[in-house]
């Protein structure tokens, strides 16, 4: 089992999470589509061979984003990030991945 924190533009919120949960994120016993998700302040400077969704290169850039936390298991995590890479608007994507302890799932 895994804990994916994702980080993405409040423009691409629903989106992103019902992609990774259509992966098989977010699955825990008898529930699905379980996620925890909190507002926020990202920054990010895009440098020179960038692509930038938001934002200007060479130029810091504050921008709403959301903090989306949940679970994935084992068995779907290759799917679930690459649902997550298709409906990301960022040309690199911030999360984390991280695996849990046998005694969390």
């Amino acid at each position: 089992m895994f804990k994916l924190c994702i980080y993405v533009p409040e423009t691409h919120l629903e989106p992103l999470k019902e992609a990774i949960f259509d992966a098989g994120a977010g699955r825990i016993g008898d529930y699905d589509r379980c996620c925890w998700q909190v507002l926020g302040t990202g920054q990010f400077r895009p440098l020179d061979d960038s692509q930038p969704f938001i934002g200007k290169r060479g130029q810091v850039e504050q921008v709403t984003e959301y903090r989306v936390e949940t679970v994935c298991a084992d068995d779907v995590v290759d799917e679930v990030l690459a649902a997550m890479r298709r409906a990301h608007p960022y040309e690199e994507v911030a999360f984390d991945l991280w695996r849990l302890d046998d005694r969390c799932g």
